[in-house]
């Protein structure tokens, strides 16, 4: 019965690939649209990730997510540090600065000004060159993607130099840092050098990294800094997240993103669940001749669910494939890099499609296990 099934749903050739069709575009466009929003939203605190030395951030009460800052004063550094449990506290410096090259190309760049003497909050992760030269007056360590972006089509190359705000720093680094929400450069140097890079200004610092001593947890250390302090303290987690909710509630991202998915689910919801229901419609006779030789209705029941699961596992891993080719050639991308095809998004498109096939085998089921054997000798 299962080979008479599968010769009746592959019958019809124009349905049948109609049926695949839609569930793979639907799969497809549902895992690319998914993963590709997950992939920004990760982006709008990647910076925060990149900080390995450092559980908790402590910022203005005003500053709401990582990109907008409102400055500390330098006293607050010591009120932190004067908060039991904390096994240290150093600054951090975050603002925009223009860089230059000599041949005239020129970018804004996230620099983030790292503590003279711990120089916590470097990047771990370097291509070329040591973050420990970032000692050395007007040194620098650039990401790759900044790298590309201000010296277009050249080799990596240590001690080039770079103009900003008048003054000449040299790369003594490049970095592999997180893509960030906007595709620019991510510049690491010293607290004292970052804040040459724009001037003097009442107040320069951004955050206070904090580390917890030992037996001390980030959630508890927060409360205490809050407590005594007054100011805002959030774990690395927490200002993550804080950072993505912004982005949700101030930005049309997941509006956009929202419409293209809900689409997607249409398509395979009313298009596929449609063609598969009126494919077995038009099957009546045959499901009829069947009952009237004695093919019991579970049986029945098993041949339309086979139908439904072959097309459906087709159309999955037809779109699935065609994702994973997708964010393959875009991986290597500056603008798309760090964006991946998610296995949590393949799994929970793949239940969600397949409930669709079943759903659309359950109306069908409905109409033969009503039909009577005689229809089929009817006309």
């Amino acid at each position: 019965m299962n080979y008479v099934a599968l010769r009746m749903l592959m019958g019809d050739r124009a349905k049948y690939l109609g049926l695949i069709f839609a569930i793979a575009f639907s799969t497809f466009l549902l895992e690319n649209q998914s993963s590709i929003f997950v992939g920004i939203m990760n982006r709008t605190g990647s910076q925060i990730a990149d900080v390995a030395d450092a559980d908790v951030w402590v910022m203005d009460p005003g500053t709401e997510y990582f990109e907008e800052t409102k400055a500390l004063k330098d006293t607050d550094l010591y009120r932190v540090r004067g908060v039991p449990g904390i096994d240290y506290a150093v600054p951090l410096f975050k603002t925009n600065a223009v860089f230059r090259t000599a041949a005239g190309n020129f970018s804004s760049a996230v620099t983030l000004g790292l503590d003279d003497s711990t120089l916590v909050g470097v990047p771990r992760k370097m291509l070329l060159g040591s973050w420990e030269r970032l000692r050395e007056p007007g040194a620098i360590v650039i990401d790759r993607a900044g790298y590309d972006r201000l010296y277009t089509g050249e080799p990596l190359r240590l001690d080039r130099l770079l103009e900003v705000n008048d003054r000449q720093v040299h790369i003594v680094g490049i970095s592999d840092a997180a893509a960030p929400f906007a595709s620019f450069p991510i510049i690491h140097t010293r607290y004292s050098e970052a804040r040459l890079f724009v001037g003097p200004q009442r107040s320069q610092l951004s955050f206070v990294l904090v580390r917890p001593a030992a037996g001390v947890t980030p959630d508890e250390m927060v409360r205490r800094i809050e407590a005594q302090t007054g100011l805002r303290a959030r774990t690395s987690g927490q200002f993550r997240w804080d950072c993505v909710w912004y982005y949700m509630g101030h930005t049309g991202i997941p509006i956009n993103f929202g419409i293209t998915i809900a689409i997607a689910l249409i398509v395979g919801l009313v298009v596929a669940g449609q063609t598969f229901y009126l494919f077995t419609v038009e099957n009546l006779k045959q499901f009829g001749a069947l009952k009237a030789i004695g093919v019991t209705n579970r049986r029945l029941i098993g041949m339309i669910l086979l139908q439904a699961l072959t097309v459906g596992f087709i159309g999955y891993a037809l779109g699935t494939s065609i994702a994973a080719v997708f964010f393959e050639i875009t991986a290597s991308e500056i603008a798309t890099r760090g964006i991946v095809l998610l296995w949590q998004n393949v799994v929970g498109v793949g239940v969600l499609m397949f409930s669709v096939v079943i759903f659309a085998s359950l109306l069908s089921i409905r109409r033969v296990l009503v039909l009577e054997p005689a229809a089929v000798f009817r006309g």
